[in-house]
């Protein structure tokens, strides 16, 4: 029976398995794993119950909530769960994300640097070569691995019941500083490193780089604990369920990669909500994207309002006449512009003028009536 691995997508990762990381992911799927995508969001302890493994590759911009760390936390700790965390050169400044409030939970930090090597390295220093005389204590992750390339990685801090099992050259800037570290607290088991580079798909000092796909193979058999195994061994473990659509994949693992629906039981009923009856959503990726359609609905009778408000404020009598012509509902679209320049400051005249996007407010058939909501767009997104 295979061990199951979720990898996060719900945080932005910059590593993704059916994109940048696929050969990694098919080595797995060779090797006695099966790879999931997790969109589950909030992440819980619950929803991580079917998974021997949790994966995050360098979250970009992202942030892991408080609640998510504990649920994590706790299904490391009491479910024995294997947790794998890469980062990137910079760290979590560097990435504008908080991964370093998970590692911390398990005595690693990631620094805001870039390991370089000027003398030992593949043709740039910041794809330094770390030979085994750096591979201290003896580890199962280094077993049999000669050396790695740390392409374009941050360096580690342990600051608790940690230990590094990986260290810089005494040529490298920072000198003799973690690089890998692991972590065993109570029944789960966890490895940090500020690389994710270095198992990319066809990159130099990536994944194909020597002994990388070894590495990495050493590093998801070390993560299944001894728990984990003894659960299996004892009442067997159901596969967690893909989303309706998701296939397994063919026998060659050649395509997309399956993506974990949580179970029946715990999707959430929501009815009456906004007079709506009989709304029943599954998960909360649907919840989002009906939030989100509600909102650029709102966002749509905002303006509309505001410019009759602004209609009635100029106008110079007392009594007001409101006409339902074909242009009383319209605005041009300098004024749509405007009105988005001040709510999106980040936003720049040229994008708006190029994205071809703008809400239609009025027809010729229908004057005083709204048409069709158009699609969402980008900045809503």
């Amino acid at each position: 029976m295979p061990y199951y691995i979720a990898f996060d997508l719900s945080h932005k990762p910059r590593g993704k398995i059916d994109e940048n990381y696929t050969e990694l992911r098919d080595h797995l799927n060779s090797n006695g794993f099966v790879c999931y995508n997790l969109l589950e969001t909030p992440i819980t302890q619950i929803s991580l119950r079917p998974f021997d493994i949790l994966v995050f590759i360098c979250p970009d911009f992202a942030k892991i909530s408080s609640q998510e760390v504990n649920e994590i936390q706790n299904w490391v700790k009491e479910d024995g769960g294997g947790l794998l965390m890469l980062s990137h050169a910079g760290g979590d400044k560097g990435r504008n994300s908080n991964l370093g409030d998970l590692s911390q939970q398990f005595g690693i930090s990631f620094e805001n640097d870039q390991v370089l090597d000027e003398v030992n390295n593949i043709g740039m220093e910041n794809m330094p070569i770390i030979s085994n005389e750096n591979f201290k204590p003896p580890h199962p992750i280094t077993d049999n691995i000669e050396f790695i390339c740390y392409r374009a990685g941050c360096s580690l801090t342990v600051i608790g019941n940690a230990i590094s099992i990986i260290s810089s050259n005494e040529s490298s800037e920072p000198f003799f500083t973690p690089l890998v570290c692991t972590a065993e607290p109570d029944k789960g088991r966890v490895c940090a490193i500020g690389s994710y580079e270095m198992f990319r798909d066809k990159t130099g000092g990536g994944y194909q780089y020597d002994n990388h796909a070894d590495l990495a193979l050493n590093i998801f058999n070390w993560l299944v604990t001894d728990y984990r195994m003894e659960l299996r061994s004892e009442e067997g473990k159901a596969a967690p369920t893909p989303e309706e659509g998701q296939t397994e994949g063919d026998e060659d693992n050649s395509c997309v990669s399956p993506v974990y629906n949580a179970p029946k039981n715990q999707s959430v009923e929501y009815k009456e909500v906004g007079g709506l009856e009989n709304l029943n959503i599954s998960s909360k990726s649907e919840l989002l994207e009906l939030l989100n359609f509600f909102l650029t609905q709102l966002n749509t009778v905002k303006f509309t309002v505001e410019n009759l408000i602004k209609a009635v404020q100029e106008n110079k009598g007392d009594l007001f006449s409101f006409s339902t012509d074909e242009t009383s509902l319209k605005t041009t679209d300098y004024e749509r512009y405007a009105y988005d320049k001040e709510q999106y400051s980040d936003y720049s005249e040229e994008t708006y003028q190029n994205e071809q996007y703008s809400y239609d407010y009025a027809s010729e058939e229908h004057p005083n009536s709204f048409t069709s909501l158009p699609p969402k767009p980008s900045r809503y997104e």
